[in-house]
């Protein structure tokens, strides 16, 4: 793809995560300034490229992802059965169910596996986008057609065990922990419903009494499907996605990538800005999962776009 005005994309030499020159702050002050950051970024702010690495082993499709030190955490749904439309709806659904395995990767700076953890049942095989609240990884998993059903997970980052939390009548594509109202909030599937579930002292849902009448609200924003969603800090939530723009119908699919910060209290979208970056194919970088975080210079975010063979792409916005 020929580049276009406002990217910057430069070759990186394959290095050691560890060795990128700004220095992560710890994560609460990451977070407490993260949101700030990103409510800078414009069309015209200069992505840098500073590391590629390769990850090393089949990633299947991936979906959220969370950085823990130099450990990454990426949550990836494996595809047996592809799903198959139906000619008109059965029962509310557009689909049938297809058939797969839901993972929780966790692998090393340089792209080493360290764990798999299967996750879901069933049908429910589809992890979706992921967050670490500095305790537990939260974890949806979902059958792999909209307006379904979910398994909400916590995982522990150290041991790889989960822990069910509770189910929902919906696909739940994405959750965050909103860790200053103690409130759990989740994204349907092409992120049209936004849900929120107080919770508990033990970490589950204080509200959640009838799970099969939940009562979303709709998300404003049509900018892009959000792939995957982090809490930003005071109230705030950050998410990526894509919007797929065709000139024809049936044409080639142009993949425009951004990202959306929300405030957690209404929906509203606080501010909204297009991620004007691609692979060497031509693969937005916002395509699947992503993780940003505040550093001394400035923003750093991590992106892995591909399927089954990926790379992760560590980029940095300098103030």
């Amino acid at each position: 793809m020929t580049m276009t005005r406002g990217q910057s994309v430069l070759l990186a030499t394959v290095i050691p995560l560890a060795t990128v020159a700004l220095v992560a702050a710890p994560q609460s002050d990451s977070r407490g300034r993260l949101a700030d950051l990103v409510s800078q970024l414009t069309r015209e702010s200069k992505w840098t490229l500073t590391v590629k690495v390769p990850v090393g082993f089949p990633t299947f499709h991936p979906q959220g992802m969370v950085r823990i030190g130099e450990t990454f955490f990426v949550s990836s749904v494996e595809v047996k059965q592809a799903t198959r439309r139906f000619p008109a709806p059965i029962d509310g659904y557009d689909r049938d169910p297809g058939a797969g395995a839901g993972h929780l990767f966790k692998f090393d700076a340089s792209g080493k596996l360290l764990a798999d953890l299967i996750l879901g049942e069933g049908t429910i095989y589809h992890p979706g986008g992921i967050d670490y609240d500095g305790t537990d990884i939260w974890v949806p998993v979902a059958e792999y057609r909209p307006n379904s059903k979910s398994i909400v997970y916590r995982v522990d980052p150290q041991s790889m065990k989960a822990t069910e939390v509770f189910r929902w009548a919906d696909h739940i594509g994405g959750v965050v922990h909103d860790t200053e109202d103690q409130a759990l909030h989740g994204v349907s599937w092409g992120s049209r419903r936004f849900y929120r579930w107080k919770l508990a002292a033990n970490r589950r849902p204080a509200n959640v009494v009838e799970r099969g009448k939940p009562q979303p609200t709709m998300n404003r924003s049509h900018y892009v499907d959000y792939q995957d969603c982090k809490y930003a800090g005071q109230r705030r939530m950050l998410c990526t996605g894509v919007a797929e723009l065709r000139t024809s119908p049936g044409g080639v699919p142009f993949r425009l990538g951004g990202l959306d910060l929300i405030d957690l209290r209404d929906g509203r979208p606080l501010h909204q800005v297009p991620v004007l970056l691609w692979t060497e194919s031509g693969l937005d970088m916002t395509h699947n999962p992503t993780w940003f975080e505040a550093v001394s210079g400035g923003l750093r975010a991590y992106f892995m776009p591909e399927d089954n063979t990926s790379t992760v792409y560590v980029y940095e916005v300098v103030r």
